[in-house]
């Protein structure tokens, strides 16, 4: 077992100027994730094999799911099913969690 605290905005950064992901968890199948996007990058369609829910951290991102979008601002959040086909774009420098279950 272990104990930890972390300051979320800082578990990853923008510096690089590219997509940047760090896994906190892992287990089976189930995972926490911290994912930091440029304005305008994409993260380009993919299905996910789990449950799965969006935490945006800081900034704003779009998902889009076949026809529809949803737009996800700081504090909010998206649940999804599985097997659901999405892309990821970001509208500004954003910073998110990503929870698969």
């Amino acid at each position: 077992m272990f104990f930890n605290v972390l300051k979320a905005k800082d578990i990853v950064d923008l510096a690089d100027g590219k997509f940047q992901k760090e896994t906190l968890m892992e287990n089976n199948n189930c995972s926490l994730n911290v994912i930091a996007l440029k304005k305008d990058e994409i993260i380009d369609t993919h299905t996910s094999a789990e449950d799965a829910a969006v935490y945006v951290l800081d900034g704003e991102i779009e998902l889009h799911f076949d026809a529809e979008k949803f737009t996800v601002d700081k504090d909010e959040i998206l649940l999804f099913k599985k097997d659901t086909q999405h892309k990821v774009f970001a509208k500004k420098d954003s910073k998110f969690f990503l929870i698969k279950i």
